[in-house]
C-alpha cells in the first residue's frame, strides 16, 4: 500500500486517483476547492500558487503526481500552473527531508517538441517549443528535474477518452479540416495515461524522461476520416493552410515506454475510439 498525493485532481488526475484507490493506496487528491474531489480519493483543500495554502499536506506520502492544468491559456495561467506552484510544493516537500517522497512525476506534453517536418522524435530530441505554453511547460520540467526529490517526467500527447468527444462532434458537424492532410498528431487515450503514470510511479529505476503517446501518429484528417466512415458521416472537407510553417509537425515514439514493461490498453486512436463511440451510443 502506498501514500500517494495527486495535485492536480481533474480529468486524469482523479480518474488515476480513483484507479490507485481500488488497487488499495490510500491517496490525496490536491485542488481548490474540497467538493471536486470525490471519494476514495482523499481532499486537500489548497491552492499551488499560495505557498501558505499548503501547510496542510498529508505527511509521509510516498508519491507525488503533479498533474495540473492551467485555467486559461494565458502566459501568465501557464506560469502559475506549470512554473510557480511547482515550486512551492517543492519547497514544502523538500524541507521535510528525510520524510519526503521517493518518487515526483510531473506531467508534461508533447507540446514542446517544436518540429515542423513530420519527423520523428523521441526523448533524445531537441525539445524547441513553438510558443510560450510550450516554453513554461520545459521550464517547469527543469525545475522538477532540478529538485532534490527523484523525478520523472512523463511527456504526454493529445489526451482524449470519456467525455472528450470534441473531434468526433467536429465530424458530426461536417467541420473541415485545416491542414490535417500534412500535419501528424500524436495522442493518447485517458485510460492509457492513469496506466502510464501508474507503472511509472511504481517502476524500479526509471528513466527521468518518458514520451507517452499511442503507437500511431496520424494527421487530424485521416483520423476524422475514419471516424466519419464510422459514424457514417460523410468525409470531412480538406481546407488549406496559408502558413503552416508555424505549425507543430511531428510523429512522435513511445518506444522507451514500451521497452521499460508498459503495455497500451489502446495502441492505435481506432481502438481507442471505439471505445469512446460505444460509450457515447450506450443508453
Amino acid at each position: 500500500m502506498a501514500r500517494v498525493l495527486i495535485a492536480g485532481c481533474g480529468y486524469v488526475g482523479a480518474s488515476l486517483g480513483e484507479a490507485l484507490a481500488a488497487q488499495g493506496d490510500v491517496v490525496w487528491g490536491l485542488r481548490r476547492r474540497r467538493v471536486d474531489v470525490v471519494d476514495p480519493i482523499r481532499p486537500v483543500c489548497a491552492d499551488l500558487s499560495e505557498p501558505a495554502s499548503l501547510c496542510e499536506l498529508p505527511a509521509d506520502v510516498d508519491y507525488v503526481v503533479y498533474a495540473v492544468s492551467a485555467d486559461a491559456f494565458t502566459q501568465e495561467a501557464y506560469r502559475r500552473a506549470y512554473v510557480d506552484g511547482l515550486v512551492n510544493l517543492q519547497s514544502v516537500l523538500e524541507g521535510r527531508g528525510a520524510r519526503g517522497p521517493s518518487r515526483l512525476l510531473y506531467v508534461s506534453s508533447t507540446g514542446v517538441y517544436g518540429q515542423t517536418d513530420g519527423e520523428s522524435v523521441d526523448e533524445d530530441s531537441a525539445a524547441r517549443p513553438l510558443g510560450f505554453s510550450g516554453r513554461l511547460l520545459l521550464e517547469g520540467e527543469r525545475c522538477a528535474l532540478g529538485s532534490s526529490i527523484p523525478t520523472v517526467v512523463v511527456r504526454l500527447g493529445g489526451i482524449y477518452g470519456p467525455g472528450r468527444t470534441r473531434l468526433i462532434e467536429r465530424v458530426r458537424d461536417q467541420a473541415g479540416c485545416v491542414a490535417g492532410f500534412r500535419r501528424y498528431t500524436n495522442r493518447i487515450h485517458r485510460d492509457d495515461c492513469v496506466g502510464v503514470l501508474a507503472h511509472l510511479m511504481r517502476l524500479e529505476s526509471p528513466r527521468s524522461l518518458y514520451v507517452a503517446v499511442d503507437d500511431q501518429p496520424a494527421t487530424e484528417l485521416e483520423v476524422m476520416r475514419w471516424l466519419a466512415l464510422r459514424l457514417g458521416a460523410p468525409p470531412p472537407v480538406e481546407e488549406l493552410e496559408e502558413d503552416s510553417s508555424t505549425r507543430a509537425n511531428k510523429r512522435c515514439s513511445n518506444h522507451r515506454l514500451r521497452d521499460s514493461g508498459y503495455r497500451f490498453r489502446y495502441p492505435t486512436y481506432q481502438t481507442g475510439y471505439e471505445a469512446v463511440l460505444r460509450a457515447v451510443s450506450a443508453p
